[in-house]
Formats: C-alpha cells, sequence, structure tokens
C-alpha cells in the first residue's frame, strides 16, 4: 500500500515499509520504557485453587456443574465468557499483528513481548473460571471452539498506521471492559484479578497511543484521516464470537461496557492527550477527517446521553416493582 500526505508535499509518498522504519526509534523507545515499567506476575498466584473440584470425566469423583455453584454475578459471568473468548483468539492476532508489524527489531520485540504477557490473560482467567466453576465449563469450551475456528482478520490491516490507530483505542476499551467486569463481578477474587489483567491492558494502551502521537508528527494528515476511519468504524475484537450482540446488549446495561463509557472512558481520553482535534496546519484531507471526526464524537455523545436515558428509566422501573 502506498499513501501520500498533502502535509507533507504530494512528492512524498509513504508506504507500510517506509513508516514502520520511520517509527522504529519511537517503537525501540517505548518498548524500553515498557519493560521498566512493567512487572511479571504469576497467573496461578491469582488463583484460587484450593476452592477446586474435579468435574466429570476421567475422575469417578467428578462432580457436574450448576449454575448455584458459582459466586458470581449474572452479567459478571455473561462478561467473562466475553472477556475469555476475546483473549483465546490470541493465535489469531499474534498472526495479524506479525504479519503487519514483523518479527524483527523492536517491533518483532515488541511484538512478542506483547504476546507473551497477552497469553496470560487467558491462562488466568480460565483456571479462574474452571477452579471457581463461574460458568458452565462445557458451554465455554464449546464457544472457544466455535470462536477460534473462525479465526480474527483484522477490519485494519490494510494500513500500519490504521492499525497502530485502532489498538490505541481497543486495548483502552479492553481495559475497561475487564476493570468493569471485576467490580461487577459479586467475587473479590475475580475483581483482583481482573486489576491485574487491566494494568496489562493500560500498559500496553499507553505503548500504542504513544506511538501514534509520533506518527502525527510523521503524517499528521494520513494518521487524523485513520484515527477518524478506525473511530467511525470501531469493533472490538471479540464481534464474530457466538452470542455477542446479546452479551454486548447486556453488558451495556449491565454497565460494563456501553455508548457511554465508549464515548467518556475509550475514545475521548486517547484524543484528548495527543490533542487530536487542536492539531492545526493540517491539508485538506486531513482538515477534512478532523471535521468528520469532531461530528461524529458530538453525535457518539447524543446518542450516549439517549441511552443514559433510557438506562435510568429502566432503573427507575426496576426500583418500583422492588427488583433493584
Amino acid at each position: 500500500m502506498t499513501i501520500t500526505s498533502p502535509h507533507l508535499g504530494s512528492s512524498k509518498a509513504w508506504t507500510d515499509a517506509q513508516l514502520l522504519y520511520a517509527l522504529e526509534e519511537v517503537v525501540e523507545k517505548e518498548l524500553n520504557r515498557h519493560l521498566k515499567v512493567a512487572k511479571d506476575w504469576m497467573p496461578h498466584e491469582y488463583v484460587p485453587f484450593s476452592d477446586g473440584r474435579n468435574f466429570p470425566g476421567i475422575f469417578e469423583d467428578g462432580e457436574a456443574w450448576a449454575a448455584d455453584q458459582s459466586k458470581v454475578t449474572d452479567i459478571g459471568k455473561i462478561a467473562l465468557v466475553v472477556n475469555l473468548l476475546t483473549e483465546d483468539n490470541l493465535p489469531s492476532y499474534h498472526h495479524e499483528i506479525a504479519s503487519l508489524f514483523g518479527r524483527d527489531g523492536a517491533w518483532g520485540t515488541w511484538v512478542h513481548r506483547w504476546t507473551a504477557e497477552e497469553g496470560r490473560h487467558g491462562i488466568v482467567m480460565r483456571d479462574y473460571l474452571l477452579t471457581s466453576r463461574a460458568v458452565d465449563p462445557d458451554k465455554l469450551e464449546q464457544f472457544r471452539m466455535a470462536h477460534m475456528a473462525e479465526g480474527f482478520e483484522s477490519d485494519n490491516r490494510h494500513s500500519m498506521l490504521h492499525s497502530v490507530a485502532y489498538v490505541a483505542f481497543q486495548e483502552l476499551a479492553t481495559r475497561v471492559s475487564h476493570r468493569n467486569t471485576g467490580h461487577q463481578s459479586g467475587d473479590p477474587v475475580c475483581d483482583r484479578m481482573l486489576a491485574r489483567i487491566a494494568t496489562d491492558e493500560n500498559l500496553h494502551m499507553v505503548f500504542y497511543r504513544n506511538l501514534l502521537g509520533a506518527a502525527f508528527e510523521l503524517a499528521p494528515d494520513l494518521t487524523m484521516q485513520a484515527v477518524r476511519d478506525v473511530v467511525v468504524n470501531f469493533r472490538m475484537p471479540g464481534h464474530g464470537m457466538p452470542g455477542f450482540e446479546r452479551a454486548a446488549a447486556q453488558m451495556a446495561i449491565g454497565e460494563i461496557y456501553n455508548m457511554r463509557i465508549h464515548h467518556d472512558d475509550v475514545i475521548q481520553p486517547v484524543l484528548r492527550f495527543l490533542k487530536v482535534m487542536s492539531i492545526d496546519g493540517l491539508g485538506p484531507e486531513g482538515a477534512k477527517a478532523q471535521e468528520e471526526l469532531g461530528l461524529y464524537m458530538g453525535g457518539l455523545d447524543s446518542e450516549a446521553s439517549k441511552f443514559d436515558e433510557k438506562l435510568a428509566a429502566r432503573k427507575a422501573r426496576l426500583v418500583a416493582r422492588g427488583r433493584a
């Protein structure tokens, strides 16, 4: 793919390879910063293994799963399954970013480090869910097989800048989803586990956010267009999993992840930190993208306000029925 930045002059054409090379020094700097602040942790230290017992199978003393064995709230169960299935597709995610960013140099070191850190999340979440009997293990495995068999193909694989922009927002969205799931889980053990995962996700967001900031300095018009496209068309990576739309609707009502959270806690913080809406000196295409981004954010805020009103009305009805 070849792209041209009007801001830098029509004679300056950028390929993805050239952009990757131009940002390599920034990647190395951010990688070194990440390695200094990231703390290794042991997934097994967050799992209450002493609570575990055998399931039916090769064990004669196996005990079948039942819903009343779980300490986790109903909305917590739904969100935990969505979050774990999202983490389960790590092999596909690794393939996507390794193919785009490469396996050599600072880029490659980051790709492998990120994959190793993300791998912990799936390990600890599955161990917790099985040990605590939070969800039906048979259904969980059936969902995993169905989801992973579909694989994953990024909406932004056509462009390095679009991919960087996407993960800057998506890592923060994942952090928020994990953190809110912990708060709503009803189990302090689950809350601590997801807080640990959320810390990783936040560090990953900072890496990509800072890289996106460097891209704005290098190719502001192109980066602005990428950010506009990503924000307007944003989808979570788990959108293809079985029953995702229903689960997402329940998570929205349960205030784990909805339009208001997406606007206030995910998109706006990144845009505000990078001062995206106040960048000046853009060329025609960059300025157009900035304006369209602003209009979209205004519309998203209005839609979020409508959702807030509906959610408040629903809560009021539940209170009136004595179900709050």
